[in-house]
């Protein structure tokens, strides 16, 4: 291919509605295609999204925008900012996007009560609402395996159960989402540094750097990321306009995901919506530093499990019996 025609095929692609990480797999197919290699020129036709698409246009400040860690409150206002316009155009909706940073000796951790979880996944149903999870296809951060009692074999156990009652005899529930954990083997595989873990004990997602490529969600041994496949699709009327930039802001296709405890509430001194909606007071939430939280207090006094303790994740999120 001549760099002519190259620079044509380069800027026509620039002008159609790409996103970020698709520019750059257009990129690397029309250089590649300069190079010779006109097989893979045809991969760039694979990246064009489609006409009924809610995705915005691309844009040279999206495609060059800092990682987060790297941007100065300025930064982040003008990205904020451009955040919310391109949900009202896009979504039709007005939110409102923050930025509440880690507390001061504060690191967070869960404790669920194995005793007192009766499956009955409203925290399930609490976590999708209030963390813009997509509708179509489903994306849940929270699976619930149900397990026969007295066993703790999870390649057993059944997180496609059916039925509104429970519990059912003879058997147990066990929630498993995100531990964020103090070695966290998913943050180690990015090769562009997208995923973290803060100051709190919280392992985040820069969405607008996350390239797709799920190396993260092959390490984690929980299966607690999620890819969008497709672009999300979630009802104007289900979207929480409250929505933090390192967690329930509406994510884009061909990005992971992953439960975050809530940061955009818990870093502002509420509770996680999953343990809000939980209707036996199974889940306890709070600073596992301060010794007089009730958290503190149950691994104190608690037979406390750690799942998959073998693989030295230090997990954040703890079970226990009554």
């Amino acid at each position: 291919m001549s760099n002519d025609r190259w620079t044509k095929k380069l800027k026509k692609k620039m002008e159609q509605s790409v996103g970020r990480r698709n520019f750059l797999k257009a990129l690397t197919g029309v250089t590649a295609a300069a190079c010779g290699t006109t097989v893979v020129a045809k991969a760039v036709e694979k990246v064009i999204q489609p006409e009924n698409s809610t995705e915005v246009p691309f844009s040279f400040e999206k495609f060059f925008q800092k990682h987060y860690q790297e941007m100065s409150p300025e930064d982040k206002k003008r990205v904020f900012q451009r955040i919310e316009e391109d949900t009202l155009t896009s979504r039709g909706v007005k939110v409102n996007i923050k930025d509440p940073l880690p507390i001061e000796g504060v690191k967070f951790a869960f404790a669920l009560s194995l005793s007192k979880c009766n499956g009955n996944r409203m925290c399930v149903e609490a976590c999708v609402k209030e963390n813009n999870q997509s509708h179509d296809p489903e994306i849940q951060y929270i699976k619930v395996i149900e397990m026969d009692a007295g066993s703790f074999n999870l390649e057993k156990g059944d997180m496609y159960y059916e039925g509104e009652s429970v519990p059912k005899p003879g058997k147990f529930y066990l929630p498993v989402q995100c531990h964020q954990c103090d070695n966290p083997p998913c943050t180690k595989v990015c090769p562009v540094e997208a995923t973290w873990k803060e100051k709190d004990g919280i392992v985040v997602i820069d969405y607008d750097w996350c390239i797709g490529c799920r190396f993260c969600m092959a390490a984690c041994p929980y299966e607690a990321r999620r890819f969008n496949f497709t672009e999300p699709k979630l009802p104007k009327e289900n979207i929480n306009p409250n929505q933090g930039y390192l967690s329930n802001r509406i994510r884009p296709k061909g990005v992971v995901e992953k439960c975050t405890f809530c940061l955009h509430r818990t870093r502002e001194g509420l509770n996680p919506a999953c343990l809000e909606a939980c209707p036996t007071g199974a889940r306890k939430f709070g600073n596992i530093l301060d010794p007089n939280s009730e958290v503190s207090q149950i691994l104190k006094t608690k037979r406390v499990y750690i799942l998959k303790e073998d693989l030295g994740t230090v997990p954040s999120f703890f079970y226990y019996f009554d």
